[in-house]
Order: structure tokens, then C-alpha cells, then sequence
């Protein structure tokens, strides 16, 4: 990859907005009355590459910007919970779930890696 103008140019970033469209699309088939899942799922997902676009912004304050990759690691976390819910009450179907899983614990290994290069 060339050089890092924005965050933007950054893979986690990428990815994770990846992973924002397809829990979007994911989520659609919930059913009605699971609301609250498919919104809480969407937040997390959402939360992702917006703290690492805040943080980024922040990145003077290197501190700062270790925090808000450490508040998308725990959004990934929160989702990576709310697919296997979605997975084990038969709302998503298994190859959906690998395919969201996998590229939900892909991001959480380069935003642990971000996280550690802050450090």
C-alpha cells in the first residue's frame, strides 16, 4: 500500500466499512420484532470505522487516538456477539455467519494490531 494520507487509506478502515455494508444487509432479515438486535448490531458495526476515523483525527494525541481504536475493538466485539445471536436463533444462515465472522475477527486482528502500534 502507498502512503497513509487519511484514514481512509487505512485497511481496518476499509474493511470495516466492508463489514458495516454487509451486517446492514444482514440484518434486514431479521425478523420485525427483533428491532432492538438489528439496531444494536448496526451500531456496533457503525462504531467501528467511525472511532477509527475519530481517532485518526485525533492522532497528535496518540493517546487519544489508542482509545477510540480501543472503543472499535470493543464494538467489534459487541457484534461479533450479536451475529453468533443471530446465528444461533436461526436469524442468519450458517454461510452467512462465516462470511460476517470472518470478516468480523479479521478486523478485530488488525485493530488489535493498530491498538499495539500505538502502544
Amino acid at each position: 500500500m502507498g502512503s497513509i494520507l487519511t484514514y481512509r487509506d487505512l485497511e481496518v478502515w476499509q474493511r470495516a466499512m466492508d463489514l458495516v455494508d454487509l451486517v446492514i444487509e444482514a440484518t434486514r432479515t431479521l425478523p420485525p420484532r427483533e428491532f432492538e438486535l438489528r439496531q444494536q448490531m448496526r451500531g456496533a458495526a457503525i462504531s467501528i470505522p467511525a472511532n477509527i476515523a475519530e481517532g485518526w483525527r485525533r492522532k497528535n494525541r496518540r493517546a487519544a487516538y489508542q482509545n477510540h481504536v480501543s472503543i472499535a475493538m470493543g464494538s467489534q466485539g459487541e457484534l461479533d456477539t450479536g451475529l453468533e445471536i443471530a446465528f444461533r436463533q436461526g436469524w442468519l444462515d450458517r454461510e452467512s455467519w462465516k462470511h460476517l465472522t470472518a470478516l468480523d475477527t479479521r478486523v478485530g486482528r488488525m485493530l488489535d494490531n493498530l491498538h499495539d502500534a500505538l502502544g
